[in-house]
């Protein structure tokens, strides 16, 4: 199948921490209405853009009705001349909004740092330059981790990934300098992400209650800064929205 890429995303997205045996049970119990998606296995690399004085994920953590981040994505490692995500993220009273355009892997950080002649011009690339103008950020850490992707059967917005592996660097902030860096969860722990449209159907709701999965606000960013930055690195990990 031809994947499409999607540029525009509006949807709610519930969270959960599980462990191996967790997981487990979710895919086995959800075989029957949901299948892998058109991504199936990757490794999401991700840099986080943020101001100097990290005003952007201090805002974050503090929960508030609407938040933003700014972020570059791609799926695996680019090369020169591979195509990555520029993406704006949005959350307003619970509805996540997600924006994005493409750039060469090369070109990004230029044009985040004001070139506009790398700009296509859309309206996407608009909202970005906007962005960009109130908060002049910069890249800040770099996130990868494997995602494995699922669908519905009959509602193929309906999408469940598991996250594995989450890692992260401070350094070589270039996605094309390789995915590796810093494990920031134990081994044994994998994140769940649910996002839908609207409610979630029956099954899941029964399926998560079988399992005992307990929806969370982990954020892989926000987590790094409370743990790394602020340096409660050592003491119990806790997660952060």
């Amino acid at each position: 199948m031809e994947k499409t890429v999607q540029y525009s995303f509006k949807r709610y997205e519930k969270k959960y921490m599980l462990t191996l045996n967790q997981q487990k049970a979710i895919l086995d119990g959800m075989k029957e209405y949901m299948k892998p998606d058109i991504y199936g296995e990757t490794t999401n690399c991700n840099i986080y853009y943020d101001t100097d004085n990290w005003e952007l994920i201090r805002k974050s953590i503090e929960k508030p009705v609407y938040k933003e981040k700014l972020r570059v994505r791609s799926y695996g490692v680019p090369k020169t001349g591979d195509n990555v995500f520029i993406e704006i993220k949005k959350k307003y009273d619970g509805v996540v909004y997600k924006r994005r355009t493409t750039l060469p892997s090369e070109d990004f950080e230029k044009y985040l740092a004001g070139n506009k002649d790398l700009s296509s011009g859309n309206q996407i690339s608009k909202e970005i330059e906007y962005f960009q103008s109130l908060y002049n950020a910069k890249p800040k850490v770099y996130i990868a981790y494997d995602r494995t992707s699922y669908m519905g059967k009959d509602n193929e917005e309906l999408r469940i990934t598991f996250d594995k592996d989450i890692r992260f660097r401070e350094y070589a902030l270039d996605l094309r300098k390789g995915d590796f860096g810093e494990k920031m969860l134990p081994a044994d722990m994998v994140l769940m992400e649910i996002k839908i449209p609207g409610t979630a159907p029956l099954w899941l709701a029964h399926l998560l209650s079988s399992v005992k999965a307990m929806p969370t606000s982990f954020s892989k960013y926000g987590t790094y800064y409370k743990e790394y930055v602020l340096g409660n690195r050592g003491k119990e990990l806790k997660l952060y929205a």
